[in-house]
């Protein structure tokens, strides 16, 4: 609940609904330290052009960062008030600050409570924040009051019955990228991939046993800890590690010649902001940004997606294109009321959506690629109509169909690639050799394909989507795609040109630098 705390400002978009299943076990103690974000304002907004002619980074600074007015009253007022200011970045806008929950309730005019799921207990918030005068229309999110998980991973990792081992096969990242023409001549040399993960970690050893094994170098991977999180591997092959190692291993494998950074952050709305918009202004600026995480829009603030698709336009708007998997639970995206779904961060504009497809082939030939649905029990891509974000401009020649209230809304995935378990990728997790799937890996793909075209091309792609969507019609899709005809997510169905389940299709790298101007 919200108290009613004189003089307090409705924050728009802050509403959070109870931690659905959770178990209440009262007040959070009054003098426990809380962590915050508070998100500023930007001094202006980021014209279309600059998305589409990326600056640098200090220019993007100086006209698309905070004012360092609106920084300095929110620091007088928040230490006024108890709480005390870890750090500013005016460039990153953001402000972390720390408080015992009364100061916090006093601030923002809200309740924290604990609340038991599972084997888990975490911190919740319901309702609205308020802001004091100091604060109102300066701070646009006040995140990580509420420490509830904001994402899953999204991977699967085959089934070890000897039904599913008899109908499957798997091939190496590398092999992926053959059946993909990546463009050859390229390998990412030179460029930087940045990669979001919310828990897990990786061990060097991996690493160096999984790219000895395909004949490659070990590409140079950093990790960077964000909000206290950091590199913790050996904790389970089925788990975030899956995801950790699954991301790097596709990156590395097909872009090795690009520096790969990690950024290990705390799976709350706070650390999932925090790290993309570290990642975003990062020196050097990342040519993509590969995330595999996300959640079903409506299980985020307005606030936080609001929040996290202003770090992805800071991306773009500084040359990083920021590559989305589109979930793994078709087109109800798991949200348990049988309607569809679309996954967040991957429902943003400013993000380039990766849906998943099954592929077969051998060498560079492939022998049929639909789209992945496994069913139930095994999963299938996500991908639908967003009710939180308007139709873009790029997408409206492509007959992206309305929401389930009628309504035009941005088409999911933009794109696809191979995800399905089934026909999944050979990894290796915590000393485990593995298959792992899902349209975790799709992301990657895309990211390690984008910093090879960068290569190639001499020029940052920033927000990829115009370029990708060009010449692309409701009926047929654009040039340096394979496009997918044939499969279903669920509630849609793959058809000529571009689809709720696969975008504009599956890439054909070398025709896609070729179109790009490569």
């Amino acid at each position: 609940m919200t108290p009613d705390i004189p003089g307090g400002h409705p924050l728009p978009g802050s509403e959070r609904a109870p931690i659905r299943g959770g178990v209440p076990q009262g007040a959070v103690h009054p003098d426990a330290p809380i962590d915050a974000t508070l998100v500023l304002r930007r001094r202006a907004e980021v014209p279309d052009d600059v998305l589409a002619n990326p600056i640098p980074h200090d220019e993007f600074v100086e006209k698309y960062g905070a004012d360092p007015a609106d920084a300095a009253a929110v620091e007088a007022s928040v230490r006024a008030a108890g709480a005390e200011v870890v750090s500013t970045d005016l460039g990153e806008r953001l402000i972390r600050i720390r408080a015992k929950a009364s100061v916090v309730r006093e601030l923002f005019g809200v309740e924290l409570n604990t609340v038991a799921l599972g084997d888990s207990s975490y911190r919740e918030r319901t309702g609205g924040l308020t802001l004091p005068d100091d604060l109102h229309e300066r701070v646009v999110a006040v995140l990580g009051l509420d420490d509830r998980p904001q994402a899953e991973t999204h991977f699967r990792v085959l089934p070890t019955t000897p039904t599913a081992a008899a109908s499957a096969v798997s091939y190496t990242p590398v092999q992926v990228g053959e059946l993909y023409g990546f463009p050859p001549g390229t390998d990412g040399t030179g460029r930087t991939v940045a990669i979001i993960e919310l828990g897990g970690g990786f061990a060097q050893s991996d690493l160096d046993a999984y790219f000895a094994g395909l004949g490659i170098p070990t590409p140079i991977v950093t990790a960077v800890g964000v909000d206290g999180a950091s590199n913790q591997p050996g904790q389970d092959p089925n788990g975030a590690d899956g995801e950790v190692l699954l991301d790097i291993e596709v990156v590395g494998a097909l872009a090795p010649g690009a520096h790969i950074v990690v950024y290990f952050a705390p799976n709350t709305d706070a650390g999932f902001v925090d790290a993309v918009t570290k990642a975003a202004h990062a020196s050097p600026t990342p040519d993509a940004i590969s995330i595999s995480w996300g959640q079903s829009e409506d299980a985020w603030t307005a606030q936080s997606r609001s929040a996290m698709d202003a770090a992805f336009v800071d991306a773009a708007g500084m040359g990083a294109t920021v590559t989305a998997a589109a979930g793994d639970n078709g087109s109800g995206d798991n949200a348990g009321d049988g309607a569809p779904h679309v996954d967040f961060p991957a429902s943003s504009p400013h993000a380039l959506g990766c849906g998943g497809t099954a592929l077969h082939g051998s060498g560079s030939t492939i022998s049929s690629e639909t789209v992945w649905n496994d069913g139930a029990a095994g999963g299938a891509t996500g991908g639908g109509v967003s009710d939180t974000f308007p139709l873009p401009s790029w997408q409206g020649a492509v007959g992206v169909p309305p929401d389930e209230a009628g309504a035009s809304g941005r088409g999911v995935p933009d794109v696809a690639g191979n995800a399905d378990p089934r026909t999944g990728y050979q990894v290796r997790v915590d000393g485990t050799d593995m298959v792992i799937g899902g349209t975790s890996a799709v992301a990657p793909l895309w990211a390690a394909l984008i910093a090879r075209i960068v290569q190639a091309t001499g020029t940052r792609m920033g927000l990829a989507q115009p370029k990708l969507y060009a010449g692309a019609t409701a009926s047929g899709t654009s040039a340096g795609f394979r496009d997918i005809t044939s499969g279903n997510n669920g509630a849609f169905a793959a058809r000529p040109g571009w689809d709720a389940c696969t975008g504009l299709g599956s890439p054909d790298g070398a025709a896609l630098l070729r179109a790009l101007g490569g």
